[in-house]
């Protein structure tokens, strides 16, 4: 029988008024069970979600994403809803290269940038996630990595206690331009490009990551 970790079975015998000792004389028959059942119930709730094989990876999967102009489509698509508990604020179609990098990134810097700062990251504002264009919608330009499924724009932040950052005022901010400069740097690697407010005019609202790669490394500005 699998063990079930001590302070497991003093919060259930709690939650139905036994003694709360960690070493109980006897437990109640099936308690452990119930404990473990939960657990199960638990882990098969994520799976049924994941995309990319990653119970992290909260999502659709889409499948083939013909594009309306030649260069454009994703041929493995997935419409992701959240990383690693944090929600998208909307679902954003991608490929799972693409995801993976997200996951990398959300749980290596974007949560440890804010810390416990109003309850911690809970939702991040995605701008722009596949779309059939050009790099900056400019004519005769080269199809952008949105128009392949490689790439997310991100302008804000959403903590636990509801409070909303922005990258257009927070960059420049006193009370968040260290962590926003923290992400952004963070995310030069698990990205191939990584934009923002410092790249040019296009950037200065949001951060644009894609999973493009050069030769000389990642593209950062």
């Amino acid at each position: 029988m699998t063990t079930v970790d001590n302070a497991e079975i003093v919060l259930a015998s709690a939650a139905v008024g036994l003694p709360q000792s960690l070493y109980p004389s006897s437990r109640p028959k099936g308690l452990a069970e119930k404990v473990m059942a939960k657990r199960r119930k638990a882990k098969r709730d994520a799976a049924r979600g994941a995309v990319c094989g990653d119970p992290a990876l909260q999502g659709d999967v889409v499948g083939m994403v013909p594009g309306r102009i030649n260069g454009c489509g994703v041929k493995n698509a997935i419409k992701l809803r959240s990383v690693s508990g944090v929600t998208l604020s909307q679902s954003s179609i991608m490929d799972c290269t693409t995801a993976k990098a997200l996951k990398t990134w959300v749980n290596g810097s974007a949560k440890p940038a804010f810390g416990n700062r109003g309850g911690g990251l809970t939702a991040i504002r995605v701008a722009a996630h596949y779309a059939c264009r050009t790099r900056n919608n400019r004519k005769g330009a080269k199809i952008s990595e949105h128009g392949k499924g490689r790439a997310i724009d991100i302008s804000g932040f959403k903590m636990k206690n509801g409070e909303i950052i922005t990258v257009l005022k927070g960059w420049r901010a006193a009370s968040t331009s260290k962590a926003l400069k923290r992400m952004h740097k963070g995310a030069c690697g698990p990205f191939g490009t990584v934009l923002g407010p410092n790249a040019d005019r296009y950037h200065q609202d949001h951060f644009h990551f894609d999973t493009a790669r050069y030769r000389s490394g990642s593209y950062c500005r």
